[in-house]
């Protein structure tokens, strides 16, 4: 018998506390928005209570989406939250052709940032209803990860040095003033940093140096806003691999300012390359990934092409 078809299904897996609240606020407007676009949709809403419950959502609805039916829209996962709602996303999908919608309302949302996904909810439903998907790299992680996961996909930046430390601080401070939360963790990781020594094998070439930052990425964007790796293609099935070498304290503090913008590259101190697989070691070093921990060194980093089917507005659409 022919598959019956009475309208897609998006599962919305809700972060009800990202970006202090803004996840539940946003949800009435978001519902609404969707129901009016595409009145034939059945909205399976989940407002997650932990981390976990969010992971098993996602996985849960990616496992239940139903076979797509030529000349319909598939049943699709929507997230809605910070990097963190589109990291268990994206892992959700990596590997099907469920389409991932995305909502930000996190304190950086540089995943949606990276792919050129709207980051206001209007642009947001207008990219979900619009149901324009384009085919995405991801970069795969192995090694000792948290969780005890053999691997994790990662949708931005994987970082170890100076920017690992801030991201890490900025995860666990007891309140949030958004941006500015990452702004003052940079100074406070400043005042005693010193480069890191890493071991790195970047397509099957060592390669042993001290650095302050070493930062891999698939798309872009990290730290609420900051270019670590300007000009990252996320369809090239190649990774960006960012390097600020040694530099003084005071040279890193003129740098940070300008990696909002991606003019730091310009400094002879930072070094840009680009490979198909990166292995990252050295001692005391950890991983940061999408703005969640990821583990500690040696990690190995590869790039998979058409790992994801994203729904992106008509210009990425073109553009892709």
């Amino acid at each position: 018998m022919p598959l019956r078809y009475d309208g897609p299904t998006l599962t919305l897996v809700v972060n009800p506390a990202a970006g202090r609240g803004r996840g539940r606020t946003l949800l009435p407007h978001l519902t609404a928005g969707l129901i009016a676009g595409m009145p034939d949709a059945n909205l399976h809403v989940h407002q997650t209570t932990s981390f976990a419950d969010a992971r098993l959502r996602c996985i849960e609805a990616v496992e239940q989406a139903r076979p797509v039916v030529e000349g319909h829209r598939p049943d699709a996962l929507v997230v809605v939250g910070g990097d963190g709602m589109m990291h268990l996303g994206l892992n959700a999908a990596a590997g099907t052709n469920v389409p991932l919608g995305l909502v930000a309302a996190g304190r950086g949302n540089d995943f949606c940032r990276g792919v050129g996904v709207p980051n206001d909810l209007p642009g947001a439903v207008r990219t979900i209803v619009g149901g324009l998907t384009r085919r995405i790299d991801l970069m795969e992680a192995t090694g000792h990860l948290v969780g005890g996961a053999e691997r994790r996909w990662v949708g931005s930046i994987v970082s170890t040095g100076f920017d690992a430390r801030v991201n890490y601080r900025t995860n666990h401070l007891t309140w949030n003033l958004g941006q500015l939360s990452y702004t003052w963790s940079a100074l406070a990781e400043l005042s005693r940093f010193e480069p890191l020594p890493y071991r790195l094998t970047i397509d099957g070439q060592q390669r042993d140096q001290t650095a302050m930052i070493v930062a891999v990425g698939n798309a872009g964007w990290f730290g609420g806003g900051m270019q670590g790796c300007p000009g990252a293609d996320v369809t090239d099935g190649l990774l960006d691999i960012t390097l600020v070498n040694p530099v003084s304290r005071a040279t890193l503090l003129r740098l940070l300012p300008s990696m909002f913008s991606g003019r730091f590259v310009r400094d002879p101190a930072v070094e840009q390359l680009r490979a198909r697989e990166v292995v990252v070691d050295g001692d005391g070093l950890f991983g940061m990934a999408d703005g969640e921990e990821l583990g500690p060194v040696p990690l190995r980093l590869r790039a998979v092409s058409d790992m994801l089917t994203l729904f992106v507005p008509e210009a990425v659409a073109v553009a892709g």
